[in-house]
């Protein structure tokens, strides 16, 4: 399996893992559960569609793109711990896979930039 697949299945875990947390939002919060819901799924979309280009330099924007959305998400996940909405373990169990996720895509754009020489 590639790296770029790991880098999507990690990611659609963190989607997954994130349900419960978009569920107190939805009803404390329904504009950052929005923010969220969207950067979580902006991750996963521009994986896969980084993944189907045939251009290393095309590659690499996308995953740039699918990284930011991954450091959006984490930030909006802090933003409801501080606002007392989620729970500090549930961000820090959420925020972990996220974190794997913006270094697998940190690698991937790494080796992007370096292959494309």
């Amino acid at each position: 399996m590639s790296r770029h697949f790991i880098a999507y299945d990690v990611a659609l875990e963190f989607a997954h893992r994130l349900v419960p947390a978009l569920a107190i939002l939805r009803r404390r919060d329904r504009s950052l559960e929005d923010q969220l819901r969207r950067a979580a799924a902006s991750v996963v979309l521009n994986i896969s569609e980084g993944d189907g280009k045939s251009s290393l330099r095309d590659q690499a924007r996308y995953f740039e793109i699918a990284r930011g959305s991954c450091r959006e998400a984490r930030a909006a996940l802090r933003l409801a711990a501080t606002w007392g909405y989620v729970g500090e373990a549930q961000v820090a169990e959420l925020d972990a896979i996220a974190d794997r996720v913006c270094a697998l895509l940190s690698k991937l754009i790494a080796r992007a930039a370096s292959t494309s020489r």
